[in-house]
């Protein structure tokens, strides 16, 4: 085979290559949060302006200084690229950002806090697969629901106060991982979604604060496809620099399978 035979095959091999790399689908990270709510929800009552379920820009899961919302948009990770208002009935406010170095997408939707039963279903049910979805967005297809590969819940655990069907998992379901930053989520969320068939990335097993700061610790690991045991330390150190908890507490607080 002559010289410049070889190099035409070596040229449309690294085309093909480039081309299949680009058919493939951004990273998409779907989080459900349950706005705090003093009035709907089992919690230790907040500051009033905090805990008004139905202001997500005051919010303690969303607008406050580490809400999703605030913090986020803040990071040296994520770019804030688009804000929708009412995507829905349940939902007051949906937020989309981009991931600075990763071809990866976060979007995030803020439930009343009056529908904390509903960010919960719709979290499991995503966990399980099920609903699948896709968003255009910068020439990208985002999957959202049952088809991102990371699902995740912040906000009160719910499932403390009531019960939810458990749903079936999707069939044809891809792979997804899951993280739940409330209080106790092991022993509530952990064999719920071990029977949606979804890996538990990032819970938590005792009282905390789902604060943004351990969310973007947990979702770097991730995006870095790192170990169970790196994802744990990455939200222990987070969690303890904010919160002062020492760190040897900060570890015993997280689990990862």
């Amino acid at each position: 085979m002559s010289t410049e035979r070889i190099a035409q095959l070596i040229l449309l091999s690294t085309m093909l290559g480039g081309s299949a790399s680009m058919q493939e689908h951004a990273r998409t990270i779907h989080i459900f949060v349950a706005l705090c709510d003093n009035e709907h929800q089992g919690i230790v009552p907040v500051p009033k302006e905090l805990g008004k379920g139905d202001d997500p820009a005051h919010n303690l899961y969303w607008g406050a200084r580490y809400g999703v919302k605030t913090f986020l948009s803040k990071s040296q990770d994520w770019t804030l690229v688009k804000t929708q208002k009412n995507p829905s009935e349940e939902v007051l406010e949906r937020i989309i950002l981009k991931h600075k170095t990763a071809r990866a997408y976060l979007v995030a939707d803020a439930y009343r806090g009056d529908q904390i039963k509903k960010a919960v279903v719709d979290f499991l049910d995503a966990a399980a697969g099920n609903n699948p979805a896709t968003l255009g967005l910068e020439n990208e297809s985002l999957g959202l629901h049952g088809g991102a590969g990371l699902v995740v819940y912040v906000g009160h655990n719910g499932l403390m106060d009531f019960n939810v069907e458990q749903p079936t998992p999707g069939k044809d379901a891809k792979p997804r991982e899951a993280i739940v930053l409330a209080c106790k989520s092991e022993p509530y969320f952990q064999p719920r979604l071990s029977q949606c068939k979804c890996k538990s990335v990032l819970l938590t097993t005792g009282f905390m604060a789902p604060e943004a700061y351990t969310l973007e610790a947990g979702a770097a690991g991730w995006l870095a496809k790192e170990t169970a045991d790196k994802i744990k330390e990455r939200a222990a150190l987070a969690y303890d620099k904010h919160q002062k908890c020492g760190l040897k507490a900060a570890r015993r607080l997280f689990y990862s399978e």
